[in-house]
């Protein structure tokens, strides 16, 4: 029996991953070999998709990126074998990108069956919640408190101080709720997890229950998403009725696509029903959250990494990573890069580092001239601050932001004028409009910087644009207000050449690139 590996992840499916399974079966059929398909989630080398492994007795052998009039020839160099074809890679945890790589969150991905809970447990699923049950509520959030485990939502905030204040806080009732509400443009490692290893969340929210006292969780999720969907309903289907989780129950909730309701509050109120909009804090949502309730309202990956964390120990994991910034951040590289895809690694990597060593520097070949972090609302960087350390703090003393992870590149062809305009349409577009700062200003963010692009008056309106964006940062009910400020001044700050006046500007003449620098 041949056994052969295709991921069923999105991005794999997007160019021609099904195609290839199909073929693989079809051609395997034709030449009499008895063979299974397993459907993976991917191992997060994009531009090697669809990668294509199969089982030999000295371990996995993968081929990619694997197209479906490859496959004939795939089986003619003796593909059951692992034998030698241009597609070759060998064994895929020995290539460079992935062995570089310490997977904690993602350990499984590309791996397991993420539609058999047999296959999750032979790779040490339900370990983490056996653990938390040995343990019990008070030693399970020291375990996460001591492991430094940080908000991978973007806000960063520790995730035990705030399982413990939802322990701490009287109710009737409390709720785990999952924001998997991934809106950030270059991001998609919610995504991977709940297509390549949706029981690690569940697990991960079992824990969470468990540590403060809730007895219902939610997963919040979005309708762009209906693959990823299908994938945790489908391991949720298979839990439930499993009866792992006990008296602990979940349910999957989708949402109608609102960026703002990735923000923690406006997905509360989506969640009950209501309309999106952001509600006023204090109350945090730890202590009045969900229907009223205690709540603990954690990202994918937060709740995903709670299992390895109790699995090994809190101290294991605050072993790795720098500073504040403890453990591993999923870093996820897009745009114009040579090497998309997810990279796992600990905190306290170089931007240069991720950027040139680990992405490849640009795909188009061109000088990188800047790089955005953190999503549609975090700060450019030029390559001039590619020393600066991947990590919270770091960042924030750059005026910028990890975010949810993202890391999107562009050349030395991208107008940044244009950049900092789209961040105040994106910010007019996505308000809920509770507040005038972000509903109004935004609006007239997107007026005033195409008033610089046209060359009207450019000192004055590049004036009022920073004022706008102070009012922004400091009056906004939310980070949509709150951090559409973070492109816009960091794109004037350091491009000030894209907006100066249209017959003063440097056209394709652009500072000197960082050379060397960007490598460590």
């Amino acid at each position: 029996m041949i056994r052969l590996f295709v991921p069923g992840d999105s991005a794999a499916v997007a160019v021609g991953a099904d195609k290839v399974a199909r073929a693989l079966a079809g051609e395997a059929a034709r030449r009499g070999l008895p063979a299974e398909i397993v459907r993976t989630g991917s191992r997060g080398l994009a531009w090697l998709e669809p990668l294509v492994e199969v089982e030999t007795p000295g371990g996995r052998i993968a081929y990619g990126p694997v197209a479906p009039g490859d496959v004939a020839a795939l089986f003619d160099a003796d593909l059951a074998r692992g034998g030698a074809h241009a597609l070759r890679i060998g064994p895929p945890e020995a290539h460079p990108w992935l062995a570089a790589q310490t997977r904690i969150t993602f350990a499984r991905c590309g791996v397991v069956d993420p539609a058999s809970l047999s296959d999750y447990r032979a790779h040490g699923g339900f370990e983490g919640l056996a653990r938390a049950r040995g343990l019990g509520p008070a030693k399970t959030i020291e375990a996460v408190t001591a492991s430094g485990l940080r908000g991978r939502g973007g806000a960063g905030f520790p995730a035990g101080v705030k399982w413990k204040t939802v322990a701490d806080a009287p109710g009737d009732s409390k709720y785990i709720v999952c924001n998997a509400d991934e809106g950030d443009s270059g991001t998609f490692a919610d995504r991977m997890i709940l297509e390549g290893d949706p029981f690690v969340l569940i697990e991960g929210m079992a824990i969470a229950g468990l540590a403060v006292g809730a007895r219902k969780g939610f997963v919040y999720s979005r309708s762009e998403y209906p693959h990823a969907n299908r994938a945790f309903q489908r391991a949720l289907d298979l839990v439930h009725a499993d009866g792992e989780l006990g008296a602990f129950d979940i349910e999957l909730r989708v949402g109608a696509g609102a960026y703002v309701c990735g923000e923690e509050t406006s997905l509360l109120e989506s969640l009950e029903g209501k309309r999106g909009q952001v509600r006023a804090k204090p109350p945090l949502p730890a202590h009045r959250g969900l229907f009223g309730r205690p709540t603990v309202v954690n990202n994918v990956l937060t709740l995903a990494t709670a299992p390895w964390i109790l699995t090994h120990g809190g101290e294991a994991y605050a072993a790795l990573g720098t500073g504040r910034s403890r453990g591993t951040q999923p870093i996820q590289l897009a745009g114009n890069v040579k090497h998309p895809g997810l990279y796992e690694a600990p905190f306290g990597l170089t931007l240069g580092r991720i950027v040139m060593a680990i992405g490849g520097g640009t795909a188009s070949g061109r000088p990188v001239r800047a790089v955005q972090c953190g999503g549609p609302l975090g700060a450019y960087f030029p390559v001039a601050l590619f020393d600066t350390v991947y990590d919270y703090e770091a960042f924030a003393a750059r005026d910028g932001l990890i975010g949810h992870g993202g890391v999107v590149v562009f050349d030395d062809t991208v107008d940044m004028a244009v950049q900092a305009r789209f961040a105040f349409e994106f910010c007019a577009l996505e308000s809920c409009g509770k507040c005038t700062p972000c509903r109004i200003g935004s609006v007239r963010g997107v007026e005033t910087i195409q008033k610089v692009i046209d060359g009207v008056d450019v000192t004055a309106n590049l004036e009022l644009v920073e004022d706008l964006c102070h009012t922004l940062k400091f009056g906004s009910l939310c980070a949509l207000g709150g951090f559409t400020p973070y492109p816009v001044m960091s794109a004037i700050t350091h491009f000030p050449e894209d907006f100066r006046a249209p017959d003063t500007r440097l056209g394709d003449i652009r500072p000197p690139q960082g050379g060397e620098q960007g490598l460590e």
